[in-house]
């Protein structure tokens, strides 16, 4: 399934670089590295990787910087891989448009799933397609959500919010990413919205409100629309 899909991993530590080429070419990945940040936009341009693998603590930029220049030019999924664990590095980070951001140490598996969700959310879903996960059926072109083929009825608040969570599926939206979305940039303060709301569609949506399997919190960030893997 990944013959042919190119990784690009951005990472001053050469046995990280190692571990990850060995790893992913196990899978069927090609490979290629670097250790530096001008370099990686170098070799971003040249290969039009499928996928890129980030570290932020680079030897001449920043991996921030890299990743806006990247985004001024390309939609290409970026994995964030650091050891930086602080919720305000993962905000910065998916702000600045990562799609997701894994801490080291981590698992092969692990950093697996988050690529191959990321590659799937850079397709988002066809707005006249019926959307389907478990219970939860959306029929976008009518607007119509059902659970267990119960029509339920939304706000259109909480339909815009659903419907940008799927569109992102898989991907931790920060909580002023959602505001500006949703409510729009006047409102990207006012977290407490996301609390109200989101508890609204898991009461309505979630077979038990109280332990979601679809709108899943990434404390002191973001929520993420939870996929089937």
């Amino acid at each position: 399934m990944n013959e042919g899909q190119h990784i690009l991993v951005v990472d001053d530590e050469l046995q990280i670089r190692r571990f990850l080429k060995i790893s992913l070419e196990a899978h069927g990945y090609r490979v290629h590295d670097t250790d530096t940040g001008n370099d990686a936009l170098v070799k971003a341009a040249q290969l039009r990787p499928d996928l890129i693998i980030l570290d932020l603590g680079l030897p001449d930029l920043e991996g921030l910087e890299v990743l806006r220049r990247l985004r001024e030019w390309t939609q290409t999924p970026v994995i964030i891989l650091s050891v930086r664990d602080s919720d305000q590095a993962k905000i910065a980070a998916l702000d600045a448009g990562a799609d997701d951001y894994l801490t080291k140490p981590f698992s092969v598996a692990e950093l697996m799933a988050r690529m191959r969700v990321a590659q799937r959310h850079t397709r988002p879903p066809n707005e006249n397609a019926i959307f389907t996960m478990g219970d939860l059926k959306v029929d976008f072109s009518k607007r119509l959500v059902t659970v267990k083929g119960e029509p339920i009825k939304l706000t259109p608040t909480e339909y815009a919010l659903l419907r940008l969570m799927i569109q992102h599926s898989g991907k931790v939206l920060t909580h002023r990413q959602i505001l500006r979305e949703v409510w729009g940039p006047e409102y990207i303060e006012e977290t407490h919205y996301l609390r109200v709301y989101f508890a609204q569609l898991r009461q309505k949506l979630e077979a038990d409100p109280a332990l979601p399997k679809l709108f899943l919190t990434e404390p002191g960030v973001g929520y993420r629309f939870a996929v089937e893997d």
